[in-house]
């Protein structure tokens, strides 16, 4: 663990796998390497950094507009990209323990694992490769997409034509993707299938390092408003011998995992590469063309990608606390109310005859505005606890008090007051804090 990371990764694993958050996949056959299930808690908050995404970059904007394309393509969409010629690591195998590294990730030439000598060094492809129809020969092969972009390049013209939107303009998309990655780990930080949030935004040739630096520093501060810590982020840009092939710059927004700071989300200015590459292999005309000056030009393109996964990482180790409280430590989940799988539990106090009719019209009455939990089993004190390490902002409790008063408490996570406030007050209430709002309890 780093000297300012809060908590190691073996602490969040386990957590996440007792509270629901992530599951081994395949987990009763002995586990699938770097593959992973979401749990109920887990896919709550993965739709929520998604919908917080999307919200931000096409519902919030009138500039983007959004794209669900396939996850097979034509394979000369990926021989226009590179993909097929330059999308490789370099892979060496032990002669004696036979396992397999990327060369690159290794200090000298003897095996890591039992010193033995090494192979040469050979490239490996990290597409997954398929064959589409009945017959596995050479002509019927496909790749599952390593990425999402290219999926927006093949589709600007279908865009263009059928929005009449004016540069600049971004075309975003979430979506599965997969690589063969020789080298795994850190729990979902690095896996062979994972999600992406990526936005293509195409710009006017000479206004691109302008734009770049605008989207630096909007997908910097879309993690800070999300409740991650600033001094856990920080920003990198690529040296000259790291860029990809086609890149003209790029930041990497990096966070303070565990094993040391690591890339979040990378910005880069792509140049006209792309669309260019897609215009020689298909043949079909993909520039932009601009009334006002009436001229043809080949669109540049900014990038931001980042990844569904890491970003659920960061978001659930920045969240992560320990208290100590009299008796016990309390671990809490501190998320953003946009990113908190459940925002609201309804607890009556017991499971008494006059008490769950009243709760479960509480929970009947909320639970259509907001993700809701109803629990009654054990003490209350120990459902308030699996609450906070949900990371659930409000607990309603249902009490006696109720019955005569017909007024709920309401159970503020972070700072763990209370209040008590009438039952038909209570989704204004709910929706004002939730939404970052102040609200006035009236007499």
């Amino acid at each position: 663990m780093t000297e300012t990371a809060r908590v190691d990764m073996e602490t969040i694993v386990s957590l996440s796998k007792r509270r629901g958050f992530v599951f081994q996949s395949s987990d009763i056959y002995g586990g699938l390497s770097s593959c992973w299930d979401y749990g109920p808690l887990g896919v709550e908050l993965k739709r929520n950094i998604r919908e917080a995404w999307w919200k931000a970059m096409v519902h919030e904007r009138d500039d983007i507009v959004g794209l669900d394309s396939s996850i097979l393509m034509h394979p000369q969409v990926w021989v226009a990209s590179g993909h097929v010629g330059e999308f490789a690591d370099p892979l060496v195998d032990c002669k004696v323990c036979r396992q397999r590294f990327r060369a690159d990730d290794l200090a000298g030439d003897r095996c890591p694992s039992c010193a033995g000598e090494l192979t040469e060094p050979r490239m490996f492809n990290l597409m997954f490769k398929t064959f589409m129809g009945p017959v596995e020969e050479e002509a019927a092969v496909v790749y599952l997409r390593p990425e999402t972009a290219q999926g927006i390049f093949v589709n600007f013209q279908n865009v263009l034509n059928t929005t009449r939107k004016k540069l600049p303009f971004g075309i975003a998309q979430t979506g599965k993707s997969f690589r063969n990655e020789i080298t795994t780990g850190n729990f979902v930080f690095r896996s062979r299938e994972f999600e992406q949030m990526e936005m293509e935004f195409f710009v006017k040739p000479g206004s691109d390092e302008e734009w770049f630096e605008y989207w630096v520093r909007q997908r910097f501060e879309w993690y800070v408003n999300l409740g991650i810590k600033r001094e856990h982020l920080r920003l990198r840009p690529h040296a000259q011998d790291e860029l990809a092939h086609y890149a003209k710059g790029c930041y990497d927004i990096e966070y303070l995992f565990p094993m040391g700071w690591c890339e979040l989300e990378g910005i880069a200015n792509r140049g006209d590469f792309d669309l260019v590459q897609h215009v020689k292999h298909s043949g079909k005309e993909l520039s932009y063309f601009d009334d006002e000056t009436q001229q043809r030009f080949m669109p540049y393109i900014i990038e931001p990608s980042a990844g569904v996964d890491r970003s659920f990482l960061a978001f659930l180790l920045d969240a992560y606390e320990e208290e100590a409280l009299e008796k016990e430590k309390r671990v809490v989940l501190r998320f953003h109310p946009a990113l908190a799988p459940v925002k609201v539990a309804v607890l009556p106090l017991s499971r008494n005859e006059k008490l769950v009719p009243v709760a479960k019209k509480v929970h009947s009455l909320i639970r259509g505005g907001f993700v809701t939990q109803y629990d009654d089993s054990q003490s209350i004190g120990r459902r308030y606890r699996r609450q906070d390490e949900a990371g659930t902002p409000f607990c309603v409790t249902i009490d006696f008090q109720t019955l005569d008063d017909h007024e709920v408490t309401i159970r503020d996570r972070d700072s763990l007051k209370q209040v008590r406030l009438p039952i038909g007050m209570l989704p204004a209430f709910l929706e004002a804090k939730l939404g970052g709002e102040s609200f006035e309890i009236l007499p």
